[in-house]
């Protein structure tokens, strides 16, 4: 090792982890990279996140490649430090082509161009497009080809049987895991509803230009279900209790986790004290959540925790579905996709946009009146979101 390079390193990412799965490497072998700009993905089995680059300079080896591991404190690269490379100069316009006298080539079909006694070939034998691999110039397809392939056997009609194998990642393992302890470990029941928006769409409508003028963000739905979550975990504790041994601990907070998409997978970063949000607050910090999870952003102490968790399934057009609770927690909340449906109101049946919740609780912990109630706690708070404001 050149004295000059400097060892990449995997830092520690939290005190409980002892190990990562390299991610993606940014920086090719060779390549320059800039002073703090992320150089590699780590997977830890809690979350994903970036290694910067300690200086400016060029990615001499990579000891580690993608997918495989790494114990915390291991080196794996190097980085020659060194001045950034001068822009290169722009390259000169291409002289303009010739007039071509080259007759136009035949149409494409499969992996080439099929010339026509090569066609011919492929319609005597009944071959379909794309079944003849070309080996002539630019891949067309010759008339030997088509004969090369007559003579190995039939041709095999359908699209690609390739397999690919690829390793789970830390995260995509936790997951799994945690969904299996959840299934195996807790007496999981769900119980459902559904809620007219009209209200709540109308009051967005409404105040959204004012609210997004005076918060610079946009008034969504979450922000009404957490508060009514908040609500309802006041009004029925056991559903923000979590079982441990033969006791279990009441948490006065609300410490509400928001299921995010991220680069890597499904993260649920927290709400800590969502009971003393306010609706731009939470607006804020899940615009925030959402942006930092697609470039895994997310720190590790922020997905710690947790007192209950929602889920928004709507978002990629779920008419209904079981969320599974989060352990060790006791209940998850699922919202699905907002559709117009004929309901009955007052004796008349209208159109209205209606939303599917589904509430699943750990039944050791939550009686099923406490989970009904609940969940029709929100329903009637969704349904009149002033109540919400006014905390009736």
């Amino acid at each position: 090792m050149s004295t000059q390079e400097i060892e990449i390193k995997v830092p520690r990412p939290g005190e409980s982890i002892s190990e990562v799965m390299i991610g993606e490497w940014y920086i090719k072998e060779g390549q320059y990279v800039a002073a703090d700009r992320n150089l590699v993905a780590l997977e830890s089995d809690k979350a994903t996140f970036d290694v910067p680059s300690p200086k400016g300079g060029i990615l001499t080896r990579v000891l580690k490649k993608a997918g495989e591991t790494a114990l915390v404190d291991e080196v794996i690269g190097y980085l020659q430090p060194a001045e950034a490379p001068a822009a290169a100069a722009p390259a000169a316009p291409a002289a303009p082509a010739a007039p071509s006298t080259t007759p136009a080539a035949p149409a494409k079909s499969g992996s080439g161009h099929v010339m026509p006694a090569a066609e011919r070939v492929m319609a005597e034998n009944n071959l379909p497009a794309g079944s003849v691999q070309g080996t002539g110039p630019g891949g067309r397809v010759l008339k030997e080809d088509v004969i090369r392939t007559v003579s190995a056997g039939p041709v095999q009609v359908g699209g690609s049987r390739e397999t690919r194998s690829v390793p789970l990642s830390p995260i995509r393992q936790t997951i799994a895991k945690r969904l299996v302890d959840a299934q195996h470990t807790a007496a999981l029941l769900s119980t459902f509803n559904e809620v007219d928006m009209s209200a709540v769409k109308k009051l967005r409508e409404s105040y959204k230009d004012a609210f997004e003028k005076k918060y610079n963000v946009k008034l969504g739905f979450m922000s009404f279900f957490v508060r009514a979550v908040v609500a309802g975990l006041q009004q029925y504790p056991q559903l923000n209790a979590q079982m441990s041994g033969k006791s279990l601990t009441y948490y006065n907070y609300c410490d509400i986790g928001i299921a995010i998409g991220g680069g890597k997978g499904l993260v649920v970063p927290i709400l800590r004290n969502a009971e003393n949000m306010s609706f731009a607050d939470i607006e804020l910090a899940i615009v925030d959540f959402a942006v930092r999870a697609k470039k895994n952003q997310i720190a590790l102490e922020e997905l710690e925790g947790g007192t209950f968790t929602i889920t928004n399934g709507g978002v990629y057009g779920s008419l209904l579905s079981t969320p599974i609770v989060n352990p060790p927690q006791s209940g998850v909340l699922g919202m699905h996709g907002i559709f117009d449906r004929p309901v009955a109101v007052n004796g008349q049946v209208v159109i209205r946009p209606m939303m599917y919740i589904a509430l699943t609780y750990d039944h050791r912990v939550v009686d099923g009146r406490e989970a009904v109630s609940f969940l029709k706690l929100v329903k009637d708070l969704i349904e009149d979101p002033t109540r919400l404001i006014l905390e009736v």
